[in-house]
């Protein structure tokens, strides 16, 4: 019932806001338009004049699954009109934010003390604040300046109650539309609802944090604070204090002298080498989360914050990946479509020329151009009418790789639009691909076995004998289950036997006993009827006794 409930709070938070005033003025959305104006809430709203304000006060009200989509949609400018991108870039580190003091009491009762007794100093007023917590500045008694993350109070149950209403409608849609369940989307909405009630952990957002730290550590690429695990629990996390200028500031980079094409080439490494170096990569990358240090401008780098959501892809995963990503920059489509066979995603039966072909139509005009050419939007669309067309499966595990992927696309066309993709991706596919299957992988694994070889030496005698004796264990086994068989076979067969020689009986018999009863003599052998069954009995035990093989019974 609370599913129908929170339906219908949606249905009204979207009618209060007058968002009918956006569906397309087509026949197919009429009966949406009629509904939403039925609302009694939107019997007193007008349309507001600042649409792009209505859509970001509609996504804080619906709640953090609604921002979460609406920080992703902020990086796509291609998408969506500017004056709409400006108010969602506000979702990114600027909803409102919770009472302080509920913000205290929280870190009280988590780590045990007051925040005077925890901190030299701590700021009541939010620094920053977003769907899941907010951050408030802190001074420790060591000097270090650091930020304090808080989550929202009840912010879980808000969660599950959106997922469960969000995985009802997935299921329902997979049910009324069958194109849509080869897209997965009830498992996908089940995965992501996994990873946002991750996100919820902070604890587990610091133990992110700390990895991303000791694997970017003196790195020029990427920089990602420290964390004071002393100080972090479930619902607070304390971490380095960091400063850097936001990286869809490109004004002021520019202002400040800051190499904007390296700083997008470095974002290009960053991504190739979270994704197949370390297979532990940033699954948030909206603007809010990133950050760019200037101090050097000819030599920038990235500031990484807020690691709550993070992928890995399994070995098979990676490498099919990597086969995809190198086949495309290759332009060898038959080979990419071979291997989306291999992995299951497409049909056995599907026209793999005629499948390669399609691709060939999509990639090839985009290749070799920078970023600002590239119109996603359309290039989508086409996309997903070739998979619709080819029955082709998208899989779930791809699912925080895809969102990835959004984000660095859309950074990139904020930050530096003539980025070329294609000639910085290509070599790094390639050099890893050599690093995965050459000989320096062959022998790095053979390194890594070694003392697991080594070790095992001195129990060879004993493993030898081990094995042998299982072999004539086996062999014994073999042996015994065949006799077996032969022995049940030669039951059966004389089975077989006694049971048509007890049929042949009992038909002789019968004959007998029905001449007999009439008491009469063949016409032929005018032989009387008693010879006739004395005779019959004698066959039938002639036959019996062959049929049984010739032995006694």
């Amino acid at each position: 019932m609370f599913k129908i409930l929170r339906i219908l709070q949606v249905i009204n938070i979207i009618g209060k806001h007058r968002l009918d005033v956006f569906l397309p003025r087509q026949p197919i959305f009429l009966p949406l338009r009629i509904l939403l104006r039925l609302i009694p809430s939107a019997w007193f709203s007008k349309a507001h004049s600042d649409s792009s304000k209505q859509i970001k006060n509609t996504i804080v009200e619906l709640g953090p699954v609604f921002i979460k989509l609406g920080q992703m949609l902020s990086t796509r400018p291609d998408l969506l009109p500017e004056e709409i991108i400006q108010q969602l870039v506000e979702l990114q580190d600027n909803v409102p934010p919770f009472e302080p003091q509920i913000a205290k009491k929280i870190i009280e009762g988590e780590l045990g003390q007051s925040t005077d007794e925890l901190f030299a100093e701590f700021k009541m007023q939010a620094l920053a604040s977003a769907s899941i917590a907010q951050i408030h500045e802190a001074k420790l008694h060591s000097g270090e300046e650091v930020v304090v993350k808080v989550a929202r109070p009840g912010i879980e149950k808000i969660i599950r109650r959106d997922f469960a209403v969000l995985e009802m409608l997935t299921r329902w849609l997979e049910q009324l539309w069958q194109d849509s369940r080869r897209l997965h989307i009830n498992k996908i909405a089940q995965d992501y609802r996994y990873i946002m009630l991750a996100e919820l952990d902070l604890a587990r957002e610091a133990s992110n944090t700390l990895r991303f730290h000791r694997e970017f550590k003196n790195s020029s690429l990427l920089y990602v604070p420290d964390v004071c695990m002393d100080y972090c629990s479930r619902n607070v996390m304390v971490m380095e204090r960091v400063h850097g200028i936001p990286v869809t500031d490109v004004e002021t980079m520019k202002a400040k002298g800051v190499d904007i094409a390296k700083l997008a080439e470095r974002g290009v490494l960053i991504f190739f080498t979270q994704v197949f170096g370390n297979n532990f990569f940033h699954a948030d990358m909206h603007p809010g989360n990133v950050l760019v240090d200037i101090s050097k401008p000819k030599d920038p780098r990235y500031i990484s914050i807020d690691h709550a959501i993070v992928g890995s892809l399994s070995k098979e995963d990676q490498f099919f990946l990597a086969r995809i990503v190198l086949a495309f920059l290759q332009r060898d489509f038959y080979h990419l479509t071979e291997i989306l066979v291999k992995f299951g995603w497409l049909p056995q039966d599907a026209e793999k020329h005629e499948f390669a072909m399609s691709i060939q139509a999509i990639a090839e005009p985009i290749f070799d151009r920078p970023l600002d050419e590239i119109n996603l939007a359309p290039q989508l669309l086409r996309v997903y009418q070739i998979f619709r067309r080819y029955r082709l499966e998208l899989k779930p595990q791809f699912v925080l790789l895809e969102k990835t992927v959004l984000h660095i696309e859309g950074l990139g066309k904020q930050l530096y639009p003539s980025l070329d993709i294609w000639s910085l991706g290509q070599p790094l596919m390639e050099q890893w691909m050599k690093e995965q299957i050459g000989p320096q992988a062959v022998w790095r694994s053979v390194k890594q076995d070694f003392p697991v070889l080594v070790q095992q030496i001195p129990h060879l005698p004993l493993l030898v004998t081990d094995a042998l004796a299982e072999i004539r264990q086996q062999s014994q086994l073999q042996k015994s289950l065949l006799q077996e068989t032969q022995r049940h076979h030669k039951t059966l067969q004389k089975q077989r036997r006694a049971d048509i020689a007890f049929l042949s009986t009992s038909a002789a018999l019968f004959a007998c006993a029905i001449l007999l009863a009439a008491g009469a003599t063949t016409a032929i052998t005018q032989i009387p009827a008693s010879s006739w069954v004395l005779g019959g009995s004698a066959v039938t035990l002639v036959l019996l006794r062959f049929l049984t093989g010739g032995r006694p019974s």
